[in-house]
């Protein structure tokens, strides 16, 4: 049977053409690549990728199917994936349908047979952008119509559009632990990752107003990843202020991190290209050591900022560009990193994040 023709059409102008994966339709978002080598379930399922189109680096996506237990979040969000080699046909026993199955259930419009190598050079040269794929429109100058109706990230708030819309429970309730957990796009993995080491975790709404949080008694809080703008998430920066004069511990991820930056007056600002992959090495400026890291965020904070805050201590760097990759304050039990520590699949180095952040709770 042949193969539905499909188009992907950049910002800028640039055309590939390949073959229909997923859904028919059009649908387009910001352009961001990936690097990791495995685990597309887990990314196309993670909440901070919502409304974003994802070129996977690895040649092959599709050949080990569908499983799952192995999702970071109940839906997919994404706005579509890029691909060279796709596999309608799996191999792992234990999956329960094939890629092709899942994007088409989940209403998700992807591209085949792109060159992706040549499409990654060319985000990198250029930058993020928008792009548009579709397998309905054929005339470039129609589907650039459609590609001009798709918002810039810069300045898009997304995270309440994914965040639970009622609170829920994780973990042990006789638990001496109580975390509380804004959700802004929260993965799964960390939850686990709490609930491991004993915490009791209340997930919530990302507008939750502190009075509701605290009437719960909670010993700490967790600011969770998501997608977007931080800049322009005035309502949970001003939450995460509340929070910080509580004193209680606090540790940010990714989003949280950047909303922890916010919240003492450090900037944020929109990256090139981003930070998308399971490879990143990082520097524990703390300890010396270093780390591999799983990291997804376009967004980060201003360096300037962070070294020259009198109550603020970088903590990680990222090894490839010297970003800041992780902070503590220093007169309150905060502290956030960049990147993921749940990493599902890997890399696994830090874990002892968590440990720490249980640590301090115990502490307090």
């Amino acid at each position: 049977m042949d193969k539905q023709k499909a188009i992907l059409l950049l910002q800028d102008g640039t055309v590939f053409h390949g073959t229909l994966i997923g859904k028919h339709g059009t649908n387009g978002g910001e352009i961001c690549f990936n690097t990791g080598m495995t685990g597309y379930q887990e990314i196309y399922t993670d909440p901070s990728y919502t409304g974003q189109i994802i070129v996977n680096t690895t040649s092959h996506i599709g050949n080990y199917g569908v499983i799952g237990d192995e999702v970071e979040s109940d839906n997919p969000t994404i706005a579509g994936i890029v691909v060279n080699s796709f596999s309608e046909i799996y191999s792992r026993l234990d999956a329960s349908q094939s890629l092709q199955e899942y994007l088409e259930s989940h209403g998700i419009t992807g591209i085949a047979d792109v060159d992706t190598r040549k499409l990654v050079r060319h985000i990198r040269s250029k930058g993020a952008m928008n792009a548009i794929i579709s397998s309905e429109f054929h005339n470039i100058e129609d589907l650039q119509q459609e590609l001009d109706k798709v918002p810039d990230m810069d300045g898009l708030e997304l995270s309440s559009q994914v965040s639970t819309k009622e609170p829920y429970f994780v973990g042990d309730e006789n638990s001496s632990i109580k975390v509380a957990c804004l959700d802004y796009g929260i993965k799964k993995n960390i939850l686990r990752s709490l609930v491991e080491r004993g915490a009791y975790c209340k997930i919530f709404p990302a507008k939750t107003s502190l009075d509701e949080m605290e009437a719960w008694k909670p010993n700490a809080y967790f600011l969770s990843n998501g997608p977007g703008d931080p800049a322009v998430m005035d309502y949970a920066v001003n939450t995460v202020k509340d929070i910080l004069a509580l004193n209680k511990p606090v540790f940010g991820i990714c989003l949280g991190h950047q909303l922890l930056a916010e919240a003492v007056g450090i900037k944020t600002y929109k990256m090139h290209h981003g930070h998308r992959g399971i490879n990143h090495p990082i520097k524990n400026l703390l300890t010396g050591k270093s780390e591999i890291t799983s990291q997804n965020h376009g967004f980060n904070i201003v360096k300037e900022d962070s070294e020259n805050h009198p109550e603020v201590e970088i903590t990680h760097i990222h090894l490839n560009d010297n970003t800041v990759a992780g902070i503590k304050l220093k007169d309150r039990p905060a502290f956030s990193v960049q990147y993921h520590p749940e990493s599902a699949p890997g890399p696994h180095d830090s874990r002892y994040l968590f440990d720490d952040f249980i640590s301090l709770i115990n502490k307090n």
